[in-house]
């Protein structure tokens, strides 16, 4: 006897609850790493208040390893304990930024070339006040559209993504009250 193939047909409906709350009512897992997650755009508004940076515009890329913040004039210190550097926010006002290093490693561009970079660990705001620590490479993203790339090390664990959405979490105007 031979068996059919079930075919099931899924209805997208809108439900005005958060994602924890309908993961519970669908009986799906909600703790672990099955948790809720936010649910943000493949571009959000955020702000890296240790630095000072803020409003930036955030491309979110899991086919990137690892995250990378635009900056130039790139200086490392004697003893490569500390690092300074320029970057902007979306306004174009130019911000000059110390950090301490956290480590060095080689990263492969897009493009297959390899190079050694800077890294740095800072506080990530996003609109609404959710906030966590993410590692950044330092490099020169002046031809991109984002001056921020948040790769999938730091999204892993608390994002899920909607590639058709942008600034799901909210605006630069809101992003800028919240900083006030």
């Amino acid at each position: 006897m031979e068996r059919m193939p079930r075919t099931f047909k899924a209805v997208p409906e809108p439900v005005d609850a958060p994602s924890g709350d309908v993961a519970v009512a669908l009986g799906l897992p909600s703790q672990g790493p099955a948790a809720p997650r936010l649910v943000i755009g493949r571009r959000e508004w955020l702000a890296l208040p240790e630095l000072g940076v803020m409003p930036l515009h955030a491309k979110t890329d899991t086919g990137a390893r690892g995250s990378c913040l635009h900056a130039e004039r790139i200086e490392v210190s004697p003893d490569e304990s500390t690092v300074s550097f320029t970057t902007a926010d979306h306004h174009g006002r130019v911000i000059d930024c110390v950090a301490p290093v956290a480590r060095f490693g080689r990263v492969r561009s897009s493009t297959g070339v390899s190079r050694k970079r800077v890294f740095i660990e800072t506080t990530a705001l996003l609109c609404g006040g959710f906030r966590w620590r993410i590692l950044v490479s330092l490099a020169n993203r002046a031809d991109m559209r984002c001056p921020l790339l948040l790769g999938r090390r730091d999204l892993a664990g608390y994002f899920l993504i909607d590639p058709l959405g942008n600034h799901l979490l909210g605006t630069r105007r809101e992003l800028e009250r919240m900083m006030e």
